[in-house]
């Protein structure tokens, strides 16, 4: 019987990997990649490795989860060594649970090895904590993709009365409704509002706004997923304290 590790591979810098995961990419036999991880991982892999991409476009799935989970049961069960490699942290948003209980079903013996998630690593790198003594107490990580036919379950009254920063994964095609229901709900129109698109690679790009302008700024920006959504008084900070910028070239900013 072989293992099977389950691997955040960070949120796209590709020195942001952990130290273990970056051992499981060097022993893997078999790695199982995903869309957003940074490729350049893939060039730690060790000779004659097999590299299979497992990767989910919006709208599109290259391998739907029942055959990665088949994938991973069929290669451990051959006494192979199999990394699944996940983009940010496979306990966030990333269905390492469900190929976990698949692999727990089957006998499989396996590792989770966490990562850094993009809730918290795009904001530092565009400058915003996502908390602060003075800011921001409390910080909720939210998923903003609404299922196809299944009734909205986010307790958005809480989250606009209860807690100071939220971190909205996958919302940009639903942005407009995001900021609607925090709104009403309680939050005031002016609350900062930021994107981060491509965050902590070179193609990092951020734009800021207010709950009542952001839809309009993302639309001019063109702004699409992979992007984080930050909102809360503590994205007034940047401007402060950007940093990331300073260390590459980046196009213009759009601030609103």
């Amino acid at each position: 019987m072989g293992k099977v590790y389950i691997v955040g591979a960070g949120p796209g810098d590709v020195d942001l990997i952990t130290v273990k995961g970056l051992k499981c990419i060097q022993t893997a036999d078999v790695i199982l990649y995903d869309r957003l991880i940074n490729q350049e991982l893939l060039h730690h892999a060790k000779t004659g490795a097999e590299l299979i991409y497992a990767g989910k476009m919006p709208g599109f799935h290259h391998n739907q989860q029942e055959i990665i989970n088949d994938l991973l049961v069929k290669y451990a069960k051959k006494g192979k060594i199999v990394t699944r490699l996940k983009g940010g942290d496979p306990f966030v948003f990333g269905r390492g649970a469900e190929e976990a209980q698949a692999l727990a079903d089957n006998g499989i013996p396996f590792e989770i090895v966490p990562g850094i998630t993009s809730g918290i690593a795009a904001p530092a790198y565009a400058g915003i904590p996502v908390t602060h003594r003075d800011l921001g107490s409390s910080f909720a990580i939210v998923t903003g993709h609404m299922r196809a036919g299944k009734d909205d379950s986010i307790r958005w009254k809480n989250l606009a009365e209860g807690v100071d920063t939220l971190a909205i994964y996958m919302g940009v095609g639903n942005l407009p409704y995001i900021c609607e229901q925090l709104t009403k709900y309680g939050k005031s129109k002016d609350t900062p509002v930021a994107l981060v698109h491509w965050g902590t690679t070179r193609d990092q790009h951020t734009i800021t706004g207010t709950l009542a302008t952001i839809v309009e700024v993302a639309k001019d920006a063109k702004i699409k997923n992979p992007s984080m959504i930050i909102v809360g008084e503590v994205v007034g900070l940047r401007e402060e304290i950007r940093w990331f910028e300073q260390t590459l070239e980046y196009r213009q900013e759009t601030v609103v």
